[in-house]
């Protein structure tokens, strides 16, 4: 057969193991077949008849034993399968190891006889040599014989090895060929019976497959019937869903109508209310206009009057100045005189102001008297009769006054009354109307003066007539009903943004995070080199970034990627900071195209993305290098490198290697412009550009065409700017163009070729050079591959024909010091191909200086030798070096010579050195420290000089532990030439005397003393703080630092401790040791206590503040100028212009005048300076006192107090005489104060800092207002302390910037929780000071109590459309009046969407009724509450009644009351319940049977004739359970019981009672039950209980509950009929 054909493999061929993997699919095929065709047979022989058992089982047998030997040989091939590709590889890996070992074996071969060859030419020479007695050749040569004969024996060796190996590879060949052969014959015979069974399954295939057929014929039909019974049950439910449908439709047009109706209301109210919006904006805008004019004015009469008073007070000064120079002619007191009289006006001006103060306040208490019984009259005139009218607010009763004034009415005349609601509050705002402060007060603690005394800003903005800003509605566009297009666009967006998440901002210990969220590792997903319609898959890793703990949601990948990628993310729920999570991303391309997109997440601090990358195979094609430099060659020589091609990409493609200049139908790149349209002008300059811009372009890369262009442009451009020499430009466009003819450098003889993926190949490139000069040649690789670009390299070279030569010339040794050996290697180059002899020679003059070794030496052929140059500069070389050494610049500049054997010209070269010294000087040479305490330290400046031309690094070593050198520890570089300042620190340890050396050591090991003395002084105190750093400290603030003066001074022993003393003196005494701190005179520091005596072993707190103070006479000043500018301003605008008059009456009468200034001005002089003093306490003085601290620019102050010590008690003294003290015990103390401008004030309430909130009801906000300013000249961050977040306290309105002069308002809210005295701090924090606010606080219980007990008022049985009324009491137990109001739930504003869920009983099974019951059909509550509102004052109660008005019969009727307090707060909920009937009489309990909620469509009442013919009776359940937990005690009976009343109405009716009666007792009791009373009568008003018991009987089976009923009629204005169903069964348990 030909699929048998196929499954044989050839011996021999090498694509077998391809052969052998089709041939395991095949195999697996027929396994799958296989599998298939077992099922079918088994379904055939299950269906088999009986009669057919004994046939069907011997089938069944032929088919096993079938089936068996199908099965063995189908598991058979794929191991002869797998087995012959393990032996086809093994093979070809065998043959490859022949192979190589073949080649190896050839190679070695090779080598041999080249090593042979080698050995005969090395035995030639050495014959020669030795003939030429050359002894160094001869050795040389036996040596390379030697290598050589070493080397011959390993590849012998070698040899031998690698026939060995190759022998074992080719009979493991052969045993392997054999196996071949014996696998492929089982494996065609395996092939054969695969096939047989093939066969036999299709057979039972096609039976089966008539089987399957016949059954799916019966399906069909069974399937049809049932389509049939689908289509009849889809008509009905059709028809009853259109009957739905048209109810819904009616009960639609209903409420359409009373939705459209309601809406034209709304939209009349909204037309009345836009028009009073207009009308108000009209008067806002009427005024602002207003203000603005009169803004304007006063700036031009404010311009005016300040050019007024500055030119008054220029004249006041010229006369000053005159009338003081004719005193000081006259030899008087000129100050004096001056001073009186400006103390004389400021009293006059005083006196004025009184009298204007006295005047004003007399017009502002008529005015007061006036307004309130303007006021008063007024409230009789509008006191409405009624008592239902609304009360007048206090903010109405201001309104109104201040339209009077504004519109020039009386205020005590009546206006007309307008009413209307939007002027007229209600009362239930009353609250929001009145002011935060005066809300928590007692009612009437507000007097009637504080209600109308205030004054808006601009007249005419608190008239009643305006209502809040709106826009006109002739200036926008009239909005539809459901909102303009952006208001839907707009809460699409927001909706959008909540839906896909909440983004919250997160700030950990005051930072924001900001930034990415999460980290991805990798950071770019990249799927490269793919195959389409293989599946890739890539794991990424997500670290949270962020400083806590953050979320992490998958949002999807971009739209284009969705049908390639697959994200497979488990959300990990919250992540802490650095966690991280997986992600798996799958692709499966489709398409071969690049891809390229992002994956999206969500983070609770906002959406990040992961960039996602799929790349195709591509050629990534790329050089090693771009330039070829082959260096210097001799002419005639050869050279060669290599430059190799990478293809990095996954994609291969052809390649060629060939000269720029040379087209190629594979290079896609334009060619580069033509030299005749381009060069034709030959200018040196023109040149350089046109070389350089064609060099930067072949490095770059071969130019586009849009490069060429612009490079052609720029050369035609310059043609103006030089002259035409096209013989030399033909000439250098050759050599820089034209390869053709660079023969020198040429491509080796891989050129063209195939590059696979990922694959390298190189190319050789050789230099021949013909002639010495520079050679450059260009080349390109062009590819098959149009998407690769072209790539460039380039080759130079170098052709030399000078045997030895120097690459540097010029040695530059740099800057050298004396007595510093340096050395340096010249590097000699060579291109003789024979050794040469060198001769280093040194000018005779710098012998003794410089050297270079060796003297003599050899060359090698085509090799470089390196000579060792060593330059010891001595002190004495700029006498010794003459003419090669500059003594200003200090440059030497040596010539050295290298002379070469049989070569006339020697070779020259120059050393290049600057030699400086090394010094280095201290300044001074000695230092003494005099006397010094072991508590503090000393420090002096010590000038370090490099006198060198070189960086020097220094450092004091050795250093004594009472001795710091600084900056840097003492070490440290000093530039050349350059002074360093140091400081010597020294701090004794003990009390002796010092003396000792510094010393400094430079780089290079020199050493430089400093000399040092010093005597150490212990005195018998110290201190526990010898340095307080007090912190920035506003003006007039305090900062406290405490220290301790301790005396550790308790034995004279100084063998055990260190003893007071000064230097080798005496020990001090022990015993009682005084101090004392010695402030310097007007610093703002205090010590307390400044004197003491401290015992030994004992301590004494010292307590230093720092309280920064303007000085005082910087007061005054100011504030006596300020004075006097006030003062010559009133006097200046009191005086009048006087008429002309005689000029000597004029003259004597100015003589006279000036007199009399003169001794007013001397009086006033001496009234000023005895009233300086209180001048302290004047308002002048204040404000010159806030203007100077507002700009005060800060200061910086440091101070050393000293404390001298002196032993004894300073009780012990005599008088004032002081104790004898040592000046070197004394101890210094240093201060750092830094005095700063308050940065922050409080310009409210009088800058008072605390702010009482007072007395606050609980669960309610009082709201207070600080004003804080911020006083300095720039923007400060302000922060504020955190208050307690679970404290009354709260800042509503922080601010974290503060402009420079800008004052903020601060709200403050109180809001107790309960009966509580608070009291806060809160901090308002700049960079410069922290002002606080003290925050108190009295928080009052709001209590009030209920009459009834519990929760639930019932309000019994009604007769429908009649109404019942029910009281209760509320008292209120606070100490604060409480503002109430009741609210019922059947009418709050969510009553429409709680409508729309389901009913209680279908979503609850323990509550069957919801909290709204049934209401009624004419809309109106069922319930009612009267008042509705209202205030209680504290102690007092109020009298409620709630009504019950049911409109037609329901069980169900229900309400929520709920008692809210200020509007805000629900203190008490009352369930309200009620039920109502059609006629008098009811019957309560049983189990329930029916549903607590109306039908949507009413049930029509039939006719009353006919009720009780057509009514049936209404049923009751009734559920006994008898449990029984002992069968041995009788167990009480189980009992139930039936309420039956009767109606109190006032509807006329023939009976006045309701009688009831129960039917089948008889019954009833045979079967257990006991009912009591049976029958009876039930009096209006009143009810009467039925009770019923139930004992099990004792033919009573436990398994079969009891059911019996009976009749119940009640008899009434009407009769009505129930029906009781009693069920009872006995339990076991409860």
């Amino acid at each position: 057969m030909e699929e048998g054909a196929c499954l044989r493999p050839e011996a021999g061929r090498p694509d077998q193991a391809p052969r052998g993997e089709e041939g395991a699919a095949e195999s697996d095929g027929w396994e799958d077949l296989e599998f298939r065709a077992e099922a079918p047979a088994q379904e055939a022989e299950a269906q088999a008849d009986a009669e057919d058992c004994r046939p069907r089982r011997a089938q069944r047998a032929g088919a096993d034993t079938r089936g068996t030997a199908a099965a063995w040989a189908g598991s058979r091939a794929p191991l002869l399968r797998r087995e012959l590709g393990r032996l086809a590889k093994r093979r070809a890996d065998e043959e490859l190891a022949i192979q190589k070992a073949r080649e190896e074996l050839r190679a070695c071969c090779r080598r041999m006889d080249l090593i042979a060859k080698e050995q005969e030419s090395v035995a030639a020479e050495t014959a020669v040599e030795r003939e030429a007695h050359n002894v160094a050749a001869v050795g040389r040569l036996q040596a390379a014989s030697r290598r050589l004969a070493t080397e011959l024996q390993n590849e012998r060796d070698l040899q031998s090895k690698i026939r060995a190996v190759l022998r074992e590879s080719e009979s493991a060949l052969w045993h392997m060929e054999i196996r071949e052969g014996q696998l492929e014959a089982e494996w065609k015979s395996a092939g054969e019976e695969v096939e047989a069974a093939r066969e036999r399954q299709q057979a039972q295939a096609a039976e089966q497959l008539r089987r399957e057929e016949a059954a799916e014929r019966k399906a069909e039909r069974n399937r049809l019937l049932r389509a049939r019974k689908a289509l009849h049950l889809q008509r009905e439910n059709g028809l009853r869903h259109q009957k739905l449908l048209d109810d819904a439709r009616k009960n639609h047009r209903a409420a359409v109508k009373f939705l459209k109706a309601s809406l034209g209301r709304v939209r009349e109210r909204e037309q009345e209310q836009e028009a009073q919006t207009r009308e108000h904006l009209r008067r806002r805008m009427d005024a602002v206009l207003a203000l603005k004019t009169s803004i304007t004015a006063n700036r031009e009469t404010l311009r005016k009057f300040q050019a007024w008073g500055q030119a008054k007070a220029e004249l006041a000064e010229q006369r000053t100045q005159a009338e003081k120079q004719a005193i000081l002619a006259q030899g008087g007191d000129a100050f004096k005189h001056l001073f009186h009289q400006q103390r004389r006006q400021e009293l006059e001006a005083q006196n004025r102001a009184f009298e204007e103060e006295q005047r004003l306040r007399k017009q502002e208490i008529v005015s007061r008297i006036l307004k309130e019984l303007a006021e008063k009259s007024r409230r009789r005139r509008l006191r409405p009769p009624a008592a239902a009218a609304v009360r007048p607010t206090l903010r109405d009763k201001t309104w109104d006054y201040i339209a009077d004034l504004s519109e020039g009415r009386d205020p005590g005349t009546p206006c007309c009354l307008v009413d209307d609601s939007a002027l007229r509050p209600d009362p239930s705002h009353l609250v929001q109307s009145i002011s935060s402060e005066s809300v928590q007060g007692l009612p009437g603690s507000a007097s009637c003066e504080e209600d109308t005394l205030a004054e808006p800003e601009i007249p005419g903005l608190w008239d009643k007539d305006h209502e809040l800003h709106q826009m006109p509605k002739e200036d926008v566009d009239q909005k539809p009903v459901g909102g303009t297009k952006m208001d839907k666009d707009i809460l699409a967006r927001t909706m959008e943004r909540l839906r896909s998440g909440i983004i919250r901002r997160q700030v950990v210990s005051g930072r924001e995070f900001k930034g990415c969220p999460f980290n991805s590792k990798p950071k770019v997903i990249h799927f490269k080199d793919f195959d389409v319609g293989k599946v890739y898959k890539k794991k990424m890793t997500l670290i949270n970034t962020t400083y806590t703990i953050n979320y992490c949601k998958l949002e999807g990948v971009d739209e284009h990627l969705r049908d390639f990628i697959h994200i497979h993310f488990d959300p990990p729920g919250p992540m802490s900071a650095g966690m991280s999570c997986e992600v798996l991303v799958t692709f499966k391309p489709m398409i071969n195209k690049d891809l390229e997109g992002s994956i999206s997440f969500l983070a609770q601090t906002g959406r990040f993305a992961v960039p996602l990358k799929c790349s195709t195979k591509q050629c990534s094609l790329s050089l090693d290098k771009e330039l070829i430099d082959f260096g210097s060659h001799v002419v005639g020589e050869t050279a060669s490198r290599v430059i190799t091609l990478t293809n990095t990409g996954g994609l291969g493609t052809r390649f060629k290697f060939l000269p720029a200049s040379e087209p190629c139908d594979m290079d896609s790149t334009p060619s580069i412009v033509r030299l005749s349209s381009v060069f034709t002008y030959d200018d040196k300059s023109f040149y350089d550009k046109v070389a350089s811009s064609i060099s930067e372009l072949q490095l770059e890369g071969t130019p586009s065409q849009w490069d060429v262009v612009s490079l052609r442009e720029q050369l035609l451009g310059q043609r103006e700017h030089g002259e035409r020499r096209p013989t030399e430009l033909e000439g250098v466009a050759t050599a820089i163009f034209s390869s053709e003819e660079q023969t020198e450098i040429l491509l080796g003889e891989v050129t063209e070729g195939e590059i696979g993926p990922f694959t390298s190949i190189k190319v050789p490139i050789t230099f021949s050079p013909v002639t010495p000069g520079d050679i450059q040649a260009n080349f390109k690789v062009t590819f098959k591959n149009r998407l690769c670009p072209t790539l460039h390299f380039r080759a130079v070279g170098v052709a030399m024909d000078v045997p030895v030569w120097v690459p540097r010339p010029n040695v530059d040794l740099k800057i050298c010091m004396y007595d510093r050996l340096y050395q340096d290697s010249i590097l000699v180059h060579t291109r003789s191909k024979v050794a040469l002899r060198l001769k280093f020679e040194v000018c005779k003059e710098l012998r003794g200086h410089m050297e270079l070794l060796p003297e003599t030496g050899y060359i090698q052929a085509l090799s470089s030798c390196s000579v060792q140059l060593k330059f010891l500069p001595r002190l004495s070389l700029p006498e010794d070096a003459g003419k090669y050494f500059d003594k200003d610049s200090r440059v030497l500049e040596a010539p050295m010579t290298i002379r070469v054997a049989d070569q006339v010209r020697p070779v020259e070269f120059t050393v290049h050195a600057v030699v400086t010294t090394s010094d280095l000087e201290l300044r001074p040479s000695e230092v003494d420290f005099s006397h010094c305490t072991i508590y503090e330290a000393i420090r002096t400046s010590v000038s370090l000089h490099n006198h060198s031309l070189l960086p020097q690094a220094f450092g004091f070593v050795g250093l004594p532990k009472c001795v710091d050198i600084q900056p840097n520890d003492g070490f440290g570089t000093i530039m050349p030439l350059e002074t360093l300042e140091l400081s010597v620190i020294f701090q004794p340890a003990k009390a002796k005397e010092y003396s000792f050396e510094l010393i400094c050591k430079s780089e290079i090991n020199r050493r430089f003393k400093l000399t040092c003395r010093a005597v150490g002084v212990h005195p018998p105190l110290e201190l526990s703080h010898y340095q307080i750093k007090f912190a920035a400290t506003a003006l007039y603030d305090t900062s406290v630092a405490t220290l301790y003066v301790i005396n550790t001074h308790l034995s004279m022993n100084s063998l055990t401790h260190s003893v007071p003393r000064i230097g080798s003196g005496d020990t001090c005494p022990v015993g009682p040791t005084s101090f004392e701190f010695l402030l310097p005179p007007g610093s703002p520091v205090t010590i307390s206590p400044s004197v003491g005596t401290v015992l030994p072993g004992k301590r004494c707190l010292v307590q230093v503040a720092f309280r920064p103070v303007l000085p005082n006479e910087v007061i005054r000043q100011r504030a006596f100028q300020a004075m006097s500018k006030e003062g010559e301003v009133k006097l200046f605008r009191k005086e009048v212009p006087t008429p002309k008059k005689d000029p000597r009456r004029q003259s004597l009468s100015v003589q006279r005048a000036q007199h009399r200034d003169r001794l007013f001005r001397a009086s006033t002089s001496l009234a000023l300076e005895m009233q300086k003093q209180d001048l302290k306490f004047s308002y002048e003085y204040q404000v010159a006192q806030a203007t100077l601290a507002r700009s005060f620019p800060g200061k910086f102050e440091k101070f050393v107090v000293p404390c001298v010590v002196a032993s004894g008690d300073i009780q012990d003294r005599k008088g004032m005489e002081p104790l004898s003290f040592s000046p070197h015990n004394t101890l210094y103390l240093e201060l750092w104060c830094p005095a700063v401008a308050p940065s922050v004030v409080v310009t409210s309430d009088k800058g008072k800092t605390v702010s009482s909130f007072g007395d606050i009801a609980v669960g309610h906000r009082g709201v207070k207002k600080v004003s804080i300013q911020n006083v300095t000249s720039e923007d400060l961050a302000v922060d504020f302390s955190v208050l307690n977040p679970n404290g009354p306290f709260v800042l509503l309105n922080p601010v974290s910037k503060l402009p420079a002069g800008q004052t903020h308002v601060l709200v403050l809210s109180f809001s107790p929780r309960e009966s509580m005295l608070a009291q806060e701090t809160l901090d308002v924090i700049t960079k410069r000071g922290t002002l606080s606010l003290t925050l108190s606080g009295t928080g009052v219980a709001s209590m009030i109590t209920c009459s009834i007990e519990g929760d639930v008022l019932h309000m019994g049985y009604v007769t429908a459309r009649e109404s019942v009324s029910s009281a209760f009491q509320l008292q209120n137990c606070s100490s604060l009046p409480i503002k109430f109001s009741m609210q019922l739930d059947s009418l709050s504003s969510s009553r429409r969407e709680d409508r729309q869920q389901l009913p209680q009983f279908l979503t609850s099974s323990a509550q069957r009724t919801d909290v709204v019951g049934t209401q009624n059909h004419s809309g109106q509550s069922v319930f009612s509450v009267a008042p509705v509102e209202g205030v209680l004052d504290p102690g007092a109660a109020q009298d409620f009644t709630v009504t019950f008005s049911p409109d037609h019969e329901s069980l169900y009727f229900s309400d929520l009351l709920q008692v809210v307090l200020f509007e805000k707060k629900v203190s008490r909920q009352i369930l309200l319940k009620g039920a109502a009937r059609e006629h008098m009489m009811f019957v309560e309990g049983g189990d329930p049977l029916d549903v607590p909620v109306e039908s949507l469509t009413g049930i029509p009442a039939s006719d009353p004739e006919h009720r009780e013919e057509t009514e049936e009776p209404k049923s009751i359940l009734v559920t006994l359970d008898y449990i029984q937990l002992d069968t041995d005690t009788p167990a009480p009976p189980a009992t139930r019981e039936l309420l039956v009343g009767c109606i109190r109405t006032t509807q006329l009716s023939p009976k006045k009672t309701v009688e009831f009666s129960l039917e089948s007792v008889a019954s009833l009791q045979h079967r257990g039950f006991t009912i009591e009373p049976p029958r009876g009568v039930v009096e209006r008003g009143q009810t009467k209980t039925i009770s019923i018991s139930w004992v099990p009987p004792a033919d009573f089976d436990p398994d079969h509950p009891l059911q019996v009923s009976a009749l119940l009629q009640l008899r009434g204005d009407v009769k009505e009929t129930y029906k009781v169903f009693f069920v009872a069964q006995v339990l076991t348990g409860p």
